[in-house]
């Protein structure tokens, strides 16, 4: 059985559930190669007797049901010759006859992944999953059911809330989200794969904290030998892994791949009026629908900036890959060919990497704001986080301002942090400076805000002492107290 890394608080619920001597209906949700497959068969396995049946993505309903078929046999080693169910409501009602066999031995673990897959159109997965539930499994004290799914929006509407059968059947949901940094760190350890902050930083800025992708890692190789590897090679996995994603994923995929490509054409940053305007989409349900695919299936994220009113919701994508995709691989796929077999290592010292590192890091602060506040020692009077821009009007002399991490805190002070990354000690120039105090001075202005200011400063290697810094830092972040 495969140790499972991280993951500590998902432990811990499962491990409740799994001493609890009563039916429960968990459902587990998560971006696609998150590892939710991962998790819970290897939670499982060998807490008792263990069925798992998995959906297969565009696949028949005969076929479907074959799968079960196989995966009952399997389980439960059946000698003799049963009957092929022609039906979900024939093959359910199997496997509770089955179920009965071993009813008070042990516990039992049923596991439908995938289970947007295997509930196509039609077929009455649901309905007979609803009754088998009602009527046979939840009386039975010691069975596990579990249902998981990568098309996140599928799971939220069809199980955890529907308003049909299944209403408020589920027990426990389970949100599986990507690895920290330091989860990532000790993923890649397991694989023996030992790299310095900054070369993990690096390929979690390109992939996330995947493991499928992070799996794709050669040990004794520089993340930019790596991520040249999978991601400008005809055969690496990232090179052509976008195109399989999203239509894997949703119903129309081309609205929401055209979504992605808007927010990416506003740098990252779009309000929710802007993107209707710009992508020519109606605001209606179905562009709403759409935006919340995207934003449950972890790609894309719909946030209010700092001091604004909750119309002024604006969306940013939030998918490392995504966004690296977007930017690096699809305009090389565009053009055909890969000409250059080190094309990351060279694309490296263009200033169109140095941009998309301090998009890329900021984005990766984002996801650890925890960490920073625990560093800066505030976690009992932190509140709202967020960001924070001002743009003046065209032809205004006023001078426009962004903070890229705002922490407003319960004791009437605001922590303005700036993320900067840099592989050496970040130095504070004179111009920069000024360009901080501006920061500062237009955010008092235009947020009237009466609250102590204190700036913080998040780099990847630290900050080399001057004038500036003493004037200036109130407190710092290094890349290292985000692995903790």
């Amino acid at each position: 059985m495969d140790k499972i890394i991280g993951r500590e608080k998902e432990k811990r619920v499962l491990s409740k559930l799994s001493t609890r001597n009563e039916p429960e209906f968990i459902a587990i949700y998560g971006r696609r190669r998150v590892g939710k497959t991962f998790l819970i068969r290897n939670f499982f396995r060998d807490k008792g007797l263990y069925f798992e049946v998995t959906g297969q993505y565009q696949t028949s309903y005969k076929l479907q049901l074959e799968n079960f078929y196989h995966a009952l046999f399997k389980t439960f080693s059946i000698t003799r010759p049963i009957p092929k169910p022609s039906s979900w409501k024939e093959a359910l009602s199997l496997l509770t006859l089955l179920i009965k066999t071993h009813a008070g031995r042990n516990k039992i673990i049923l596991f439908f992944d995938e289970l947007p897959w295997l509930a196509t159109q039609r077929s009455g997965l649901l309905q007979a999953l609803d009754y088998e539930w009602n009527t046979e499994w939840s009386s039975v004290k010691n069975l596990k059911l579990i249902v998981c799914g990568s098309a996140a929006s599928w799971v939220l509407d069809n199980i955890i809330n529907a308003t049909g059968g299944l209403h408020n059947r589920i027990t426990k949901v389970i949100h599986l989200k990507q690895f920290s940094l330091g989860e990532t760190n000790e993923y890649l350890k397991k694989r023996s794969v030992r790299l310095k902050p900054l070369q993990i930083l690096e390929l979690y800025m390109v992939m996330g904290g995947i493991p499928y992708y992070l799996n794709q890692i050669e040990k004794g190789k520089s993340a930019a030998e790596n991520i040249n590897n999978v991601c400008f090679t005809e055969d690496g996995l990232l090179f052509s892994e976008y195109d399989r994603l999203f239509p894997s994923l949703f119903k129309n995929a081309d609205i929401h791949l055209k979504i992605i490509r808007e927010i990416v054409k506003k740098k990252n940053h779009i309000s929710r009026q802007d993107l209707v305007n710009s992508g020519g989409f109606s605001s209606g349900g179905g562009f709403h629908d759409k935006v919340s695919e995207l934003v449950s299936s972890g790609f894309i994220r719909e946030y209010v900036p700092f001091g604004k009113k909750s119309r002024d919701t604006a969306f940013k994508i939030t998918d490392e890959y995504t966004l690296f995709f977007m930017q690096w691989i699809e305009p090389i796929k565009k053009r055909g060919v890969i000409s250059n077999p080190d094309y990351w290592l060279n694309a490296s010292t263009q200033q169109k990497y140095k941009t998309w590192t301090g998009y890329a890091y900021e984005a990766v602060c984002e996801k650890h704001v925890q960490q920073i506040i625990k560093k800066l020692g505030i976690k009992n009077v932190a509140g709202e986080v967020g960001k924070w821009h001002f743009f003046p009007a065209a032809g205004s002399k006023k001078p426009g301002a962004q903070i890229d991490l705002i922490i407003d805190r319960f004791d009437d002070c605001i922590n303005i942090c700036e993320v900067k990354f840099s592989r050496n000690e970040y130095v504070i120039a004179k111009r920069y400076a000024r360009s901080l105090l501006n920061k500062i001075d237009v955010f008092e202005e235009k947020t009237g805000t009466k609250k102590q200011i204190f700036l913080t400063l998040i780099t990847t290697m630290g900050l080399k002492k001057n004038i500036y810094t003493e004037d200036l830092v109130h407190s710092e972040v290094a890349l290292i107290d985000l692995f903790v």
